[in-house]
């Protein structure tokens, strides 16, 4: 392996580490957007159990914002209980885009990797070609067996590059996938518990 990473020239340094960048992220990521941890989903009956034992306290909304994402958008919503529906809904609308951003985190960097680790072992692999053609026009063919040898080295980044990139890529639309279907879900039990404060019929009569 070392081998090939030697082979490879300088520019298997960069690729490397946007491998091990790319193994980070999403380990992060899969640890972080866990249903479980992202949206709870018995934690739209906690918050109204509190509401209907009228419990709501500043304490109990810091505690509701720090169990998860979800529980950030249901405080916000708690927060604005006796306003109107359509202030509850732009409460909650506005900390939801926050905590969709926060919930993105990481995969812009992840999304980049996929595009310039190609790029980068495409670089490699035409440094790679100039040497050899230059070994040619100094030297001669000389050895085909030598030559092949160096074609091959040259091509080994270009393999690293896509090595890294098809995978990054992969996980990269994963992620997305996964948080769209996170915030459809935060926005569903967040207007659960809107409509268990302030009914729509409530909204139409006032």
């Amino acid at each position: 392996m070392l081998e090939i990473v030697t082979a490879g020239g300088w520019l298997m340094l960069p690729i490397l580490t946007c491998s091990v960048v790319a193994m980070a992220i999403v380990a992060e990521r899969l640890w972080s957007l866990r249903t479980d941890k992202v949206v709870p989903t018995t934690l739209v009956n906690q918050a109204r159990r509190l509401l209907a034992q009228d419990r709501i306290s500043d304490d109990k909304l810091g505690e509701l914002k720090r169990h998860s994402p979800l529980g950030r958008v249901l405080a916000a919503g708690i927060a604005h209980r006796n306003q109107s529906r359509e202030s509850m809904k732009n409460a909650v609308e506005e900390v939801g885009s926050h905590v969709a951003h926060e919930l993105q985190r990481f995969l812009n960097a992840l999304g980049t990797i996929a595009t310039v680790t190609p790029l980068l072992g495409l670089l490699g692999t035409v440094i790679g070609m100039i040497q050899v053609f230059t070994r040619i026009t100094s030297a001669g063919v000389g050895n085909p067996t030598e030559l092949a040898g160096g074609i091959s080295q040259a091509l080994i980044t270009t393999a690293a590059g896509l090595g890294v990139a098809i995978p990054a890529l992969m996980m990269y639309r994963y992620f997305k996938g996964r948080v769209e279907g996170l915030i459809v879900g935060m926005e569903h039990e967040s207007l659960k518990l809107i409509d268990s404060i302030k009914p729509a019929s409530d909204a139409r009569a006032g």
